[in-house]
């Protein structure tokens, strides 16, 4: 079994966000986590299908074509 665990940290430069930030996701159940002891990690995984949610959530709802007035 092979897991690669993250360190808050890592998410918060990988997401371009502040450490703090990472936390919050966590603490919202955005961004599951797994415990060691107190360490908090997170699964490469989960932060994959996090963006992937994100891109999806992200996508315009209507394919508009552009329009040059």
């Amino acid at each position: 079994m092979e897991a690669r665990l993250l360190k808050m940290k890592e998410v918060a430069e990988m997401l371009g966000v502040s450490l703090s930030y990472a936390y919050l996701l966590t603490k919202r159940g955005e961004l599951p986590t797994v415990r060691i002891g107190n360490a908090i990690r997170v699964r490469v995984g989960d932060l994959e299908r996090y963006l992937k949610g994100k891109v999806a959530q992200n996508e315009p709802p209507y394919n508009f074509p552009y329009q040059k007035k």
